[in-house]
């Protein structure tokens, strides 16, 4: 344990564009090892031409990057998770973070196995404590309680919810050193095909208005009233989990617990009841606009604003009366 030392990130890279919660995982890092008084480095599994320097004016001191123009192109959890096995039990961080994306929560949990120790997922917060560890906070019993977790076990990991953190800071023309690794040669032998199913580049998590549809609608072509909003307010649209299981939209839409977490500047809830799973993907909004039928709906009691009323009369309605603001705007 005591050989242990420096603090950790895993860099998610796709199509040579770094996942967004990378430079969030760079500014916590970047904190943590300050505390501890160790280096922060950076993992990094991709092509040999990636842009590495904003990995450096975001925080990192090191980057090992193991290269691989082919092996890291589709996301093979097996092969991530051998290569960062790897990686880790040469290096010795004593705290190793990924982002709580689709691959990070595959791979960490591989990963931390592997290794022989612990792994918190979805932490919402980490800090040090006086002896030195890694504290990880996450929301437990319906993001009803913060649960803080330690442990002895090195490396400690954890996975961090994306918009969690805010980016490192990035300095300009910070340099830092680069490791070039290769590949460690794993093979996924039970692996017979990888196809990518959908190509859209949406992700609801940037979005800065999201207008979500609940168990009130009752066929999917209903959800069309939600685009016309969301399109007026320049904004996307959101669901709730039963939505998504009944198919009036795909996942990429679902907000909550087990789908996205969302911070947009207008979140606008519409036939949703306000269930403990769907408040955690939303509750950071800075205005929830609430339409249901139920006044005693739980969504009410964190609405910023509340319309008790049918949402196929009421989102006509807001669409209609937007419309005809900006038609007079225009003229």
């Amino acid at each position: 344990m005591e050989s242990n030392k420096g603090v950790m990130i895993y860099a998610e890279e796709k199509k040579r564009v770094f996942h967004r919660v990378t430079f969030e995982l760079l500014g916590i890092g970047r904190k943590l090892a300050d505390k501890l008084g160790v280096p922060l480095s950076v993992a990094v599994l991709g092509p040999d031409d990636l842009y590495l320097s904003e990995l450096y004016e975001a925080g990192a001191d090191m980057v090992f990057h193991v290269e691989d123009n082919e092996k890291f192109s589709k996301p093979d959890e097996y092969i991530f998770s051998e290569n960062l096995i790897q990686l880790i039990s040469d290096q010795k961080p004593e705290v190793f973070l990924m982002g709580a994306t689709s691959l990070g929560r595959s791979v960490a949990p591989r990963v931390a196995a592997a290794l022989g120790t612990g792994l918190t997922a979805d932490c919402t917060d980490l800090d040090i404590d006086e002896e030195g560890r890694l504290v990880q906070i996450r929301p437990a019993f319906s993001e009803n309680i913060l649960a803080h977790i330690a442990t002895n076990m090195k490396p400690q990991m954890a996975t961090v919810r994306y918009k969690e953190f805010p980016e490192g800071e990035k300095v300009p023309g910070r340099t830092g050193q680069v490791e070039k690794l290769k590949e460690c040669g794993a093979v996924n032998k039970s692996l017979l095909e990888i196809l990518e199913i959908a190509s859209s580049n949406f992700d609801i998590s940037d979005s800065q208005v999201v207008v979500s549809g609940g168990s009130g609608f009752r066929q999917p072509e209903d959800f069309k009233m939600l685009h016309q909003l969301a399109e007026l307010l320049g904004g996307s649209v959101g669901s709730s989990r039963p939505m998504v299981e009944a198919g009036f939209v795909s996942k990429e839409h679902q907000v909550g617990y087990s789908g996205n977490r969302v911070k947009p500047k207008v979140y606008i809830a519409c036939g949703i009841s306000g269930a403990p799973q769907h408040l955690a993907g939303m509750l950071d909004s800075d205005i929830i606009v609430a339409i249901n039928s139920d006044p005693s709906a739980p969504i009410f009691k964190v609405a910023d604003y509340g319309i008790v009323g049918d949402i196929y009369k009421v989102v006509p309605a807001l669409i209609e009366r937007i419309s005809q603001e900006r038609a007079a705007n225009i003229n």
